[in-house]
């Protein structure tokens, strides 16, 4: 006799609403990965914009690519990228002076202890040397090099233009048996019986049914917020800046890797550049600067003619309490903001799709599922909120009452551990595979005024000898490595270079 449970009935019909970067990016990995498994269908309206000005992102996004299976120079001519290297912090500890934080390592790492400890031994014994000379990733975004190196030695990411991002995944979704549908929706129906989600009914009448349902409507959350009333929890008292200008220019110089974010009395500025443009845009605070205010400076500080008009944005940054709610997945701006500082908008609609994925039941849903996926996704999102505000936080400025707010206030008690554990000691920790590694947060904290009091005695166990022939390679290694790559605009043009007459 047969005792075990009958499998209960799969989830076959899943449903997106909403297009753009998040919607297409889950469809696209949802489509190439179950394939006629499901039966995947894409909601979206031409008449309904999107925010459209993530251009920046993180390496992350390289390997999710990769998943895909995504032709890399061909993915990048369509969306007119350059590579990333880092970003350029300029104005935040305090006015007029720049730090850089970028990806990959600094130095090499000792198991017990990170490069940061070796180089603060090497200053009581006479090197002098930068912390940055010993990072290649920064020295050779500052050379304006780039090329792709054996063992992954140089860590990169994109600038890319995430409309055309949206466009190249919606191929892909559609290849792979993804069926979009167009149309505004109207009704969110729910199952009167079980509470959940029954249909999306659009404004021709259409009815589309499904069994999992994932809101990519953005800001406006229209299935978890709107329909299902989940709750978001509001960090602008920690993230002060609730609004955004931003606008596209001819580029004027050739494209340089990294992301530049200048800061300024009521919030900070973005430069990032593409293959056949530049993004511009102004981060800030709306108490203390209006949205007239805001589109003369950023207009009257961009470089070339303007290809577009001002794209006035606000937002609250946050995070919905549930992210995964009955048969309802939030994914992009309808599970939260984090600010465009660090360029986490795509990573975290990555996160999501890639743990829906790994997490999709064979049978019916399981609160135990919903559970472990709102757990996940909340770590990821605190993590990154608590960097975000060390940027904030650690600033000598107190020029404006902007930056006065953010030197003052009160911080989560888990930024404030981490902030005294580094003061005293100079030690990172990593918790539950955060985003940020431990090298992130020492060019931030340092960047930003935050220097150890000691370090690890493991550092002291080298010779001078050994102390000096340990930085002197590394420093050398890294300035060879430079001086041998070629110039970054020359590399993107030979890898990806695309017709940048006509994509403008």
């Amino acid at each position: 006799m047969n005792d075990s449970k009958p499998m209960a009935k799969p989830i076959k019909r899943v449903v997106v609403a909403g297009g753009g970067t998040a919607g297409w990016m889950a469809a696209a990995a949802l489509a190439r990965a179950f394939g006629n498994v499901i039966d995947l269908t894409l909601v979206e309206s031409e008449a309904i914009g999107t925010v459209g000005v993530g251009e920046a992102t993180i390496p992350p996004l390289v390997g999710y690519n990769r998943l895909l299976n995504i032709n890399e120079a061909e993915f990048m001519r369509e969306t007119q990228a350059t590579f990333k290297l880092g970003i350029e912090f300029e104005n935040w500890k305090v006015d007029g002076e720049k730090y850089f934080h970028s990806f990959g390592t600094t130095g090499r790492d000792h198991w017990a202890a990170n490069f940061l400890h070796f180089w603060m031994h090497g200053k009581t014994r006479g090197h002098t040397a930068s912390f940055d000379d010993y990072c290649l990733e920064l020295k050779a975004a500052y050379a304006h090099k780039f090329a792709q190196l054996p063992d992954n030695r140089l860590n990169y990411a994109y600038h890319l233009d995430s409309s055309r991002y949206a466009a190249f995944l919606r191929k892909i979704a559609e290849s792979e048996g993804a069926t979009r549908v167009e149309g505004k929706i109207a009704e969110v129906e729910l199952d009167s019986e079980s509470g959940d989600i029954a249909a999306l009914r659009l404004d021709s009448g259409k009815r589309i049914e499904g069994d999992l349902f994932v809101d990519c409507t953005g800001f406006r959350a229209l299935l978890i917020g709107g329909a299902l009333h989940v709750g978001y929890d509001d960090w602008t008292h920690w993230l002060p800046c609730d609004a955004a200008v931003a606008v596209q220019t001819e580029s004027v110089r050739e494209p340089i890797p990294y992301t530049r974010a200048i800061a300024h009395d009521a919030g900070w500025q973005w430069r990032i550049p593409l293959q056949h443009r530049q993004g511009n845009g102004i981060v800030y605070c709306s108490r203390y600067l209006d949205k007239d205010a805001a589109a003369e400076r950023l207009l009257s500080s961009v470089e070339g003619k303007t290809l577009t008009d001002p794209n006035f944005i606000r937002f609250q940054t946050g995070a919905r309490r549930k992210q995964w709610h009955r048969n309802c997945v939030a994914v992009g701006l309808s599970g939260g903001f984090m600010e465009p500082l660090e360029s986490t908008s795509i990573h975290l609609i990555q996160r999501a799709v890639v743990r829906l994925i790994r997490m999709l039941p064979a049978g019916t849903i399981d609160q135990s599922d919903i559970d472990e996926f709102n757990d996940q996704q909340l770590t990821d999102m605190v993590q990154i909120r608590d960097f975000l505000i060390l940027h904030y936080k650690a600033t000598e400025r107190g020029d404006s009452p902007f930056w006065r707010q953010c030197r003052d206030m009160d911080i989560p008690d888990s930024l404030q551990h981490k902030i005294d554990l580094f003061r005293q000691t100079g030690l990172v920790f990593r918790k539950n595979d955060e985003l940020f590694v431990e090298n992130s947060w020492i060019q931030v904290m340092m960047g930003q005024g935050i220097v150890p009091e000691s370090y690890h005695p493991i550092a002291t166990k080298l010779s001078d000898s050994e102390l000096d022939n340990l930085l002197t390679n590394i420093r050398e290694s890294v300035e060879k490595t430079v001086a041998g790559l070629p110039a970054h605009h020359a590399y993107v043009s030979q890898f990806c270079g695309a017709n940048t007459k006509a994509a403008a």
